[in-house]
């Protein structure tokens, strides 16, 4: 071997600092996911459990998108820790509620750095976000469904394990024209 190594690009823009960050925080998301579906397992809700374990796991693949995204245009990647995530709720309102939130600021942080990404007349990284944005709608509409199917059941929970049964949300409903994550071992 010669020691010729590919050469990473440091992250030389407000854009490309932001995609890092979002990294990052499509990593929290998982992570929040993953606690909230834990505590509706640990009381018996399975469908809920289901439905953020689904949203958890969509998370990680869309922080693995960016970090593809990133690699491909040779920007230089480093994956950021995960700080600690609420894991305790007084009622099964409060969890759907903090997931409801999540995918707010989820949409803010894709429109600020599709905004960077235009003042930088990077086209590329704008057109790269654009499945991201149009995935946030949905997001955030499935979410309030579910918090107002919550607020109608009064505290009864099986009324929205009945209604997940029922009109179940798909696994993703934009696959086919996604970026491709950079986890490469086909899981």
């Amino acid at each position: 071997m010669n020691g010729i190594v590919k050469r990473i690009e440091p992250r030389t823009s407000v854009a490309q600092n932001l995609l890092e960050e979002q990294v990052g925080n499509g990593f929290t998301a998982a992570q929040q996911y993953v606690a909230i579906a834990v505590w509706f397992d640990q009381r018996d809700l399975p469908r809920l459990a289901a439905h953020f374990y689904r949203r958890a796991a969509r998370r990680r693949e869309d922080a693995m998108r960016v970090v593809q995204y990133m690699m491909d245009n040779n920007i230089a990647v480093e994956i950021p820790g995960v700080p600690s995530v609420r894991n305790d709720f007084a009622d099964p309102r409060e969890p759907i509620a903090l997931a409801l939130e999540q995918e707010h600021a989820a949409t803010r942080e894709f429109t600020a750095l599709s905004e960077q990404m235009r003042r930088e007349g990077d086209h590329r990284g704008e057109q790269f976000l654009r499945w991201f944005l149009t995935a946030q709608v949905d997001n955030v509409s499935q979410l309030t469904t579910m918090l107002n199917v919550v607020d109608r059941a009064q505290g009864d929970m099986f009324d929205l394990e009945t209604y997940l049964a029922r009109d179940p949300v798909p696994a993703s409903r934009h696959d086919s024209a996604a970026p491709h994550p950079a986890d490469r071992t086909g899981a």
